[in-house]
C-alpha cells in the first residue's frame, strides 16, 4: 500500500489537537458576540458611551451560570486581542474558538460602524447599554 506525503498531512490535520478545537456552548457564544459589540462601540469611540465592567460581569453570570465564568470568557477575549495584535498573552487563557467567533463579530460590526457610523453607534450602543454592558455618560 502505497500512501502519499499529501495523504499523510490531511489525516494529520484531521487528527490533531487544534483541529478538533473546541466549539463555544449558545450561552457562551451569546454573551461573547455581545461582550465584541460592546468593545467595538468602546473601541470606535462611539460618542456618549462607556464601559460598565460590573454589568459585564453580571450579564456574563446570568448567562454563563457564575462571574467565575464570565470572568473567564472576559480573559479569554482579552487574550484572544492580544493575540490578535501580535501582544503578548497568557496561553492558559486563550481560547482559539473564542478568537475565531470573537473576530467574525468584530468585523461585522465594525464594518457596520465605518459604513453608517451615526446609526450603527446608537444601534450598537443603546442594545450595549440595554444588556448592561457599556453605560452612558
Amino acid at each position: 500500500m502505497k500512501i502519499t506525503l499529501s495523504a499523510v498531512a490531511v489525516l494529520a490535520m484531521i487528527f490533531s489537537e487544534p483541529a478538533q478545537a473546541a466549539t463555544l456552548s449558545e450561552p457562551e457564544t451569546t454573551f461573547l458576540d455581545q461582550l465584541v459589540t460592546a468593545s467595538v462601540v468602546l473601541e470606535q469611540r462611539c460618542d456618549g458611551y462607556e464601559v460598565d465592567g460590573s454589568g459585564a460581569v453580571q450579564l456574563g453570570a446570568r448567562l454563563l451560570g457564575s462571574p467565575e465564568a464570565a470572568m473567564a470568557m472576559i480573559d479569554a477575549y482579552a487574550a484572544a486581542i492580544k493575540a490578535y495584535d501580535g501582544e503578548a498573552y497568557d496561553a492558559g487563557k486563550f481560547r482559539p474558538e473564542v478568537f475565531e467567533a470573537a473576530a467574525k463579530t468584530f468585523k461585522r460590526v465594525r464594518t457596520d460602524l465605518i459604513r453608517n457610523r451615526k446609526r450603527a453607534c446608537a444601534d450598537y450602543g443603546e442594545v450595549s447599554v440595554d444588556r448592561g454592558l457599556v453605560r452612558r455618560y
